[in-house]
């Protein structure tokens, strides 16, 4: 486990060089394979509502976003995303949504204990923002296994320039620690490249997530959304998410670290290249076709072809193609260093 200097973080997330990226690269993939092998795991997302009640400033679904079309799946047909997802093999479900007030604690606790009788051999996560924490307990006691809320920014300063007055960082930061005390798997992680960040934003992030050791780390680019207050923003680069990847690999050697739909989306084979960085996750998509494009939280996100779970051979070739290989495991965290 790597503990880099203030100073070492600066001059490598602002060093662009390709050789820099490539021994940085080579590092954590050793790292990966002394915990993960070559294993490569997947998860079935399921997009079940794009209703959400916030509104922040980069996010194509916020609820100020008077052109988006907005959806709501139903219990039956998130059943039906697991069960198809079940049979091509994935073994966790991932359901994500905006902050939805429609899913009540009563609502998500019915789907989650359904999956759970249904899939008993299957990891629950949920990914549907800040909740009270007697509702984390519950959705915890129908099922769920896990739970992915990215913290964006660590910084409150930051905080405020990417959201509006009524949230802020520090309650962000409340409900990830909630989600551990109660004994979530837990995820976090933030943009790259967010409109106002600095490089000391990042070394804030990386030393937050040092603080709160999640057991799985999200990142990726910014990606601007032509509804939104950022609209035009410019976008982060494939090179330095790739070199954060990196680093994240070697200072959280256990960690699930996705390889994102955002990478794929800003470069072709950016899946890929993350997986070369130190990713050991993907998340193709189980939402139905008709709704896979209205998820829209940046412009030109991925919604068919490799990103269709019904595509998951194409998915196994291309993991395949970077030096890895899918395997169909619910893909707990490796605390311990178990490869020789």
């Amino acid at each position: 486990m790597r503990d880099f200097s203030d100073i070492e973080l600066k001059e490598l997330l602002e060093n662009d060089s390709p050789e820099t990226a490539s021994d940085l690269a080579a590092e954590a993939d050793a790292i990966r394979r002394q915990y993960y092998s070559d294993e490569v795991y997947i998860r079935g997302l399921i997009e079940f509502s794009n209703y959400c009640k916030n509104n922040c400033y980069y996010c194509g679904i916020r609820g100020g976003n008077t052109g988006a079309v907005r959806y709501r799946l139903t219990k039956e047909e998130i059943l039906s995303c697991c069960q198809e997802g079940y049979d091509l093999g994935f073994r966790t479900f991932v359901l994500q949504s905006g902050e939805d007030p429609y899913f009540s604690d009563e609502k998500i606790c019915g789907i989650v204990a359904a999956i759970r009788h249904e899939h008993p051999d299957c990891a629950i996560t949920l990914s549907i923002g800040e909740k009270p924490r007697e509702s984390y307990q519950a959705y915890y006691d129908a099922g769920a296994n896990r739970y992915l809320l990215r913290h964006e920014t660590a910084s409150e300063e930051h905080y405020q320039k990417l959201h509006p007055k009524e949230m802020s960082a520090s309650e962000r930061k409340r409900c990830l620690s909630d989600l551990k005390e109660i004994g979530y798997q837990v995820g976090s992680g933030f943009m790259v490249g967010s409109p106002y960040q600095t490089t000391e934003h990042l070394i804030q992030d990386l030393r937050f997530l040092q603080e709160l050791e999640p057991d799985m780390i999200g990142i990726g680019p910014y990606i601007s959304h032509g509804e939104t207050p950022f609209a035009g923003c410019e976008n982060g680069t494939l090179s330095q998410t790739l070199r954060l990847v990196s680093i994240l690999r070697l200072m959280f050697p256990y960690a699930l670290i996705p390889a994102t739909t955002a990478l794929g989306t800003i470069h072709p084979r950016g899946r890929e290249l993350g997986l070369q960085a130190g990713a050991n996750v993907v998340m193709p998509n189980l939402s139905p076709m008709r709704v896979r494009k209205l998820y829209d939280l940046y412009e030109n996100k991925i919604s068919t072809g490799e990103e269709a779970a019904q595509s998951v051979d194409l998915l196994r070739k291309q993991v395949v193609s970077a030096g890895y290989r899918v395997v169909e495991a619910r893909g707990d965290v490796k605390r311990d260093k178990l490869i020789p």
